[in-house]
């Protein structure tokens, strides 16, 4: 196997499984929708049916179904029809990273809305608002580490 042959089904595979353990463990969803992500972000052609997705992660079609619906309902993939063909096809959207991550940092910004709530309430000390502030200084420092990188791409 050359270079340009690119890795063998089975290191994808077994790469595709990494990507379902992280889902599982980091994002707290089932294996199999982090099957069908990593399926969907290396496979060739990107668009497959859910028969083919379903052989090549070893999912049944019940199971792969339940996960489609959850998968394109928060716009990470999406169904399409080719024209003149019957089959439905899944592709993982071209912005569905950003996506993931601009509903994170709006839950972030959301997080934050709540602990400048907090620090209004009055505290008669500092130790409790302290605590408060780190967690406004994360999220600001996140926020900044996001900007600048933005910066960077534009």
């Amino acid at each position: 196997m050359t270079a340009q042959d690119g890795p063998g089904r089975e290191q994808v595979l077994e790469w595709v499984e990494r990507v379902a353990t992280f889902v599982s463990e980091e994002w707290g969803l089932a294996p199999i929708t982090g099957r069908i992500l990593g399926w969907l972000m290396a496979c060739d052609p990107p668009a497959q049916t859910a028969g083919e997705i379903a052989e090549a992660i070893g999912a049944s079609r019940a199971s792969l179904t339940t996960n489609m619906q959850l998968l394109t309902s928060i716009k990470l993939i999406r169904r399409f029809r080719k024209p003149g063909e019957r089959n439905v096809y899944y592709q993982i959207e071209d912005d569905a990273w950003s996506k993931v991550i601009r509903q994170k940092l709006a839950a972030f910004t959301a997080f934050d809305e709540l602990a400048a709530e907090g620090l209004k309430l009055g505290w008669p000390d500092e130790t409790r608002t302290a605590r408060i502030r780190s967690a406004r200084s994360s999220i600001a420092a996140l926020a900044e580490v996001l900007d600048q990188a933005t910066i960077k791409h534009d």
